[in-house]
């Protein structure tokens, strides 16, 4: 993640992506003070409607936010297929953004059974639930066996730095991409919530008819438990993630069949689960390695 550049300072005629706003700060450097228009990301409450009734609140930055409905339908389990959701308007209000949403009757019954108020933090999607096993769930093991070169991963790396325009101007952002195995970046999605732009990327795959089994997806974040979640709900086989993983998500992964790496880098990353993915393998050593601490932005 870039941070926004002093540039941005005083430049009134850069293009301000949608997602971002300029507010006026006051800027302590060097010993001077100055007064000045900075980019900074938006974070709103967006509201989730299924069939007439509310389902969550998310905070969110209000982009792609057909995208985010979407997505978040297929990746939290509410849908099967993205032909099962249609979005039916997207309204907004000075308290925020409510998006409107059609599924089948028989996923809104099922809803209700599981309802749960998600009021979370940069979408936080377990955030809410009312029962522990609720908050779990382990997905189908992924069943496709893509083959990834190191060099194609740290090529979608690289793209995905600067498919960035959000975090480029704010530094406030995380990104989701995700890359044809040739390591080309087909798509990616910004958000000030790491979940919230996985699930705009997913929503964003299925829109434009991108089969998720088909590529791998590269993230700006830690691979949490629900992100390692949502990309194997979903097919996809292999999770590169900049910073670490956690315990749980590696525990998932190694369930689900998704190969999860975490710390990568351009000169190198951690394979976690499912190395067989990674072309060439990995060397063996006889000696185990800690990774350093994260240099997650």
């Amino acid at each position: 993640m870039k941070a926004h550049s002093n540039q941005a300072d005083s430049t009134h005629d850069t293009v301000t992506p949608a997602g971002a706003v300029r507010r006026p700060v006051e800027r302590w450097r060097d010993g001077a003070v100055r007064h000045v228009d900075d980019h900074v990301a938006e974070e709103v409450p967006v509201a989730f409607v299924y069939n007439d009734v509310p389902f969550a609140v998310m905070m969110a930055t209000p982009a792609d936010l057909a995208d985010f409905a979407r997505g978040f339908a297929l990746s939290e389990g509410i849908v099967d297929s993205s032909a099962d959701v249609v979005v039916e308007g997207i309204a907004h209000f000075i308290e925020g953004s409510e998006i409107r949403l059609r599924i089948p009757e028989a996923r809104a019954e099922a809803l209700a059974l599981r309802r749960r108020s998600m009021s979370g933090r940069s979408g936080c999607g377990v955030c809410g639930s009312e029962l522990l096993e609720a908050a779990l769930r382990y997905p189908t093991p992924v069943a496709t066996d893509v083959r990834v070169s190191p060099e194609s991963l740290s090529s979608a790396l690289r793209a995905l730095r600067d498919a960035q325009s959000i975090a480029a101007l704010t530094g406030a952002t995380h990104a989701a991409g995700w890359a044809s195995l040739d390591g080309t970046l087909q798509l990616a999605r910004e958000d000030v919530g790491r979940h919230n732009a996985l699930d705009k990327l997913i929503g964003a795959l299925h829109a434009q008819d991108f089969d998720p089994a088909t590529g791998f997806l590269v993230v700006t974040s830690r691979a949490s438990y629900e992100m390692a979640m949502k990309a194997a709900s979903v097919g996809i086989a292999l999770m590169a993630a900049i910073s670490a993983p956690t315990a749980l998500a590696i525990s998932l992964a190694e369930h689900a069949r998704l190969t999860l790496i975490g710390f990568a880098r351009d000169d190198g990353h951690a394979v976690y689960t499912h190395a067989q993915r990674l072309q060439p393998p990995p060397a063996t050593s006889p000696t185990t390695a800690r990774p350093g601490r994260s240099l997650a932005p």
